[in-house]
């Protein structure tokens, strides 16, 4: 597997002309780009001078985080998605990466059945899949493991994006938020994913919490915590998957650490788990 970065991990103690640097030097094979931090730089910087710097690096630009809550959207919120993966096409056009991490609705106390669920899922993402195509983007759908969310494991993800039946849809594979869902009782559950369906692997660790005390903000370097990220790894080999391994922290901590620092204890953290 190759080496990722996710931009969350530094979200509020770096930039993004501060991460493409960083994960260059710490041997970073990929990033993924936050696109509120792209916005971010664009204010200030141009495309153009991002397109320079990828082109002399050996750091790819993989891809772009995220459109969030996209099911059971309102007219408003339904047209910024696509103002933002218009973006997204945009900038991958010049700077390079096709895959757009898509979030299904976290919407606490929701009543939505599990068929209304399944059905808006594969209404929304196929619209926004031909409009990703028209791009050369494709669509990473994340399930998240936290309970007010609609789509929440690997099993209901998997169904939804075989119903959808587009090349350009697959899914993300983040480590902590199906821990979140049941813990990893079954690593062995990749097996039956088709590695060509997952677009990237978040790897991340856990604090040892009690279930119903466990947010994103516990997650932890891998291997400081309780994830069997070894057993998900040997998982991921038997099925074949060498795409990229991506450190997505929501932790406040490291937040408050110098950005240096978090990359160079990153790279070493993840390494053994590729």
């Amino acid at each position: 597997m190759k080496l990722g970065f996710n931009q969350a991990t530094c979200w509020h103690n770096s930039s993004l002309e501060q991460d493409i640097h960083l994960a260059e030097e710490f041997g970073y094979e990929a990033i993924e780009i936050r696109l509120d931090m792209l916005q971010d730089y664009l204010r200030q910087h141009s495309l153009s001078e991002l397109g320079n710097f990828f082109v002399h690096s050996q750091l790819q630009a993989y891809g772009y985080n995220s459109l969030e809550d996209i099911l059971f959207c309102d007219h408003a919120s339904w047209l910024k998605k696509r103002e933002l993966l218009a973006l997204a096409g945009t900038v991958s056009a010049v700077i390079g990466g096709d895959c757009v991490v898509v979030v299904p609705t976290i919407h606490p106390g929701h009543n939505w059945s599990n068929r209304d669920i399944f059905n808006e899922s594969i209404q929304c993402l196929r619209e926004l899949s031909d409009i990703a195509g028209e791009r050369g983007l494709r669509l990473a759908f994340e399930p998240i493991g936290s309970a007010s969310c609609c789509v929440r494991s690997l099993e209901m993800a998997m169904d939804i994006v075989a119903a959808v039946d587009r090349t350009n849809v697959g899914l993300v594979v983040d480590a902590f938020n199906l821990f979140l869902y049941d813990q990893w009782r079954n690593p062995a559950i990749l097996r039956q994913v088709p590695a060509e369906k997952i677009f990237i692997y978040h790897i991340d660790d856990s604090d040892d919490l009690p279930i119903d005390k466990l947010d994103h903000c516990h997650r932890l370097f891998p291997g400081n915590g309780v994830i069997p990220l070894t057993d998900i790894s040997k998982e991921l080999a038997t099925i074949g998957y060498d795409g990229v391994c991506s450190l997505e922290l929501f932790n406040p901590g490291y937040w408050q650490l110098n950005a240096r620092d978090v990359f160079d204890i990153g790279a070493q953290k993840v390494r053994p788990f590729l």
